[in-house]
């Protein structure tokens, strides 16, 4: 090899420098693979379906006509002149799984659709879409069930798992008991469903092993940025953090599936900033007047009972782990 002066060496540097910099800046493709510009103008965009594309989206499955969402929702005609009542379709925003279910080496995202009707039933679909030519389109749609609670979901092996919470033979409509969990497809045609797994009945050990954030103290009231409430379930027992202090406390399950008391909670006595405090009390106060518990969405619910006679609910999410 030449000897490299002191002004060639230098330029041999900066251009050794340079090419990693311009490498980073190249498009890349979805599976992190370096395209040059003209290979990515003419091929189309790879990822899958984001929820703010599927929002304004037409899903097939769920009526007898295909139906277009506008910023998430669509609102048939009302039953009658006149009436407030009409059949309403929604997105789901918060439950999302994405991944490859035809091996095509595409991701497909996967979403939930409720549509309600006349009446207080509320079905529930899971739907499937895709890219083809860059456009998102919905590919499959399933019914789930009638007031079907969705406890989470996964993409396995190519599949669609959901863990749901349903009706049995002996429950009443209110309150669902019979754990299952259910499996789909993506065949030439739709979704295809696989042997379901009945997974028992409701109860606490089915909260277990998991630690829950307070999302908020209702669906309107979220927790304040920078503030912690945990809860976690082992046996008979509950504990937690309640945006200050630690908590503690017993459970105890009712006749129906759901029905739970709890006792009077112990907590350590530290003390916190003035918002910290005031969400602590409100959680601690509303976690005492608990009922049932439930599940919206991979979301836990409690709903509780206000002094006043009103009923509320907490949402929880599972921390990541």
């Amino acid at each position: 090899m030449k000897h490299l002066t002191r002004p060639m060496y230098r330029l041999f540097l900066a251009s050794a420098l340079l090419v990693p910099v311009l490498s980073a800046c190249s498009p890349q493709s979805d599976h992190g693979t370096a395209v040059n510009d003209e290979q990515s103008a003419s091929k189309p965009h790879i990822g899958s379906p984001v929820m703010d594309e599927l929002a304004s989206l037409d899903y097939s499955g769920v009526r007898d006509e295909t139906v277009t969402l506008t910023d998430g929702r669509w609102e048939g005609e009302p039953y009658e002149d006149g009436a407030a009542s009409r059949p309403v379709v929604s997105l789901v925003n918060d439950f999302y799984l994405h991944g490859d279910l035809d091996g095509d080496g595409h991701n497909e995202a996967v979403v939930i659709l409720r549509a309600t009707d006349a009446g207080t039933g509320s079905n529930t679909y899971v739907a499937v879409t895709t890219r083809r030519d860059g456009v998102p389109v919905n590919i499959g749609t399933a019914l789930i069930g009638d007031r079907v609670q969705l406890r989470g979901g996964r993409l396995e092996d190519g599949r669609i798992e959901l863990d749901l919470v349903r009706q049995g033979p002996n429950d009443a409509a209110c309150c669902p008991g019979e754990t299952v969990t259910r499996v789909w497809e993506l065949g030439p045609d739709g979704l295809v469903e696989g042997a379901e797994q009945d997974t028992g009945r409701l109860s606490l050990s089915d909260l277990e092993g998991q630690e829950w954030l307070l999302e908020g103290m209702s669906e309107d009231q979220p927790v304040p940025d920078g503030l912690k409430v945990s809860l976690s379930f082992s046996s008979d027992r509950i504990s937690g953090h309640s945006a200050c202090n630690r908590y503690f406390g017993s459970v105890t399950t009712g006749d129906s599936p759901g029905d739970i008391t709890l006792s009077k909670l112990g907590s350590t006595r530290m003390s916190c900033p003035p918002e910290a405090m005031e969400l602590e009390d409100s959680y601690l106060q509303a976690l005492q007047g608990v009922t049932r518990f439930s599940f919206l969405n991979g979301k836990l619910v409690l709903t509780w009972q206000q002094d006043g006679g009103g009923v509320k609910r907490l949402l929880f999410v599972p921390k990541e782990r």
